[in-house]
């Protein structure tokens, strides 16, 4: 067999991308995403593509955020890491999987494949999540009424309140940042992100008690692929009074009177109480997640 020749695609050869299979669904689930064909690399074997890589970033940045498309033919997890280990940007790998994907021989083969792949070229997962899209003919979720929110345009408010909502934390992103860089990092890589998104920092927004006490904080956002749940946090001193549904219902309600046709959102598997809130919100779970991470140098 021959060795694989790896390939970083250009405007002139992009269609190479997609003369691989698509048994997991790709090309549906990007639909709304835009990557550049030269952030597209694939791996050739006696001239077939079996293995396949769309790295992804908005359209200010000047390298990938991520990578989240990636196949592999199945036998072909060396190629797979070859391509990986190739690359010349180390980021996150995140894998889109059907809804229930376990369940199915075909598409568990399938997505096993690209998890061989991927750790054979170094990279651990980190967690799984569960993806959202709720649409206005699921209604819209009814608002308890019980907070009062309102704008706040400094940052130092949400930073604070960042720091506060991750020192008792399930998010694996989050605690990751901390293990790295403490919470100061943690909320810092928040507001770096918010700020990232197109949308107006106007919609940032606190939620406040009948007393006058800061609830928790929600921030409605638009990503490149467009409206989503950016962030639903309730205080430490305020849990266990199920306001976090009352932020996930206002922020539904906020990004439908912006005119969304849909809002995207995602949580931790392992975090069921938030995943329980966006059942109870009538957030159907439209795909699986798996974020993977490159191994630090070092490790």
């Amino acid at each position: 067999m021959t060795d694989p020749v790896i390939r970083t695609l250009d405007a002139s050869d992009a269609a190479l991308f997609d003369t691989m299979p698509d048994p997991l669904g790709a090309r549906e689930g990007h639909r709304l995403t835009r990557h550049r064909p030269d952030w597209k690399r694939v791996a050739l074997r006696d001239g077939r593509v079996v293995a396949r890589g769309a790295w992804w970033g908005g359209p200010d940045d000047t390298e990938p955020v991520n990578l989240n498309w990636f196949d592999v033919a199945e036998g072909e997890e060396e190629a797979g890491a070859a391509l990986l280990r190739s690359a010349p940007w180390q980021v996150e790998l995140e894998l889109n999987l059907p809804a229930g994907w376990r369940d199915d021989p075909a598409l568990r083969t399938a997505a096993e494949t690209r998890f061989t792949a991927a750790r054979k070229a170094g990279y651990d997962l980190l967690v799984e999540r569960l993806m959202y899209r709720w649409t206005p003919d699921l209604g819209l979720p009814e608002r308890p009424g019980r907070l009062e929110f309102r704008a706040e345009p400094d940052d130092a408010v949400f930073f604070d309140a960042l720091r506060r909502i991750h020192s008792v934390t399930l998010d694996a992103h989050a605690l990751k940042a901390i293990e790295e860089g403490g919470l100061d990092r943690a909320a810092q890589e928040e507001l770096d992100f918010f700020h990232w998104c197109p949308s107006p920092r106007e919609w940032w927004q606190v939620a406040y008690t009948p007393d006058g006490e800061p609830a928790g904080i929600h921030i409605p956002a638009h990503n490149p692929s467009g409206p989503c749940i950016g962030f639903i946090g309730v205080l430490p001193d305020q849990r266990g009074r199920g306001y976090a549904y009352d932020l996930l219902a206002e922020c539904t309600h906020f990004l439908a009177a912006q005119g969304a046709e849909f809002v995207s959102a995602a949580t931790d598997q392992g975090n069921f109480p938030m995943a329980a809130n966006f059942t109870k919100a009538g957030y159907p779970v439209v795909r699986e997640r798996l974020n993977f991470h490159p191994a630090r140098e070092g490790a």
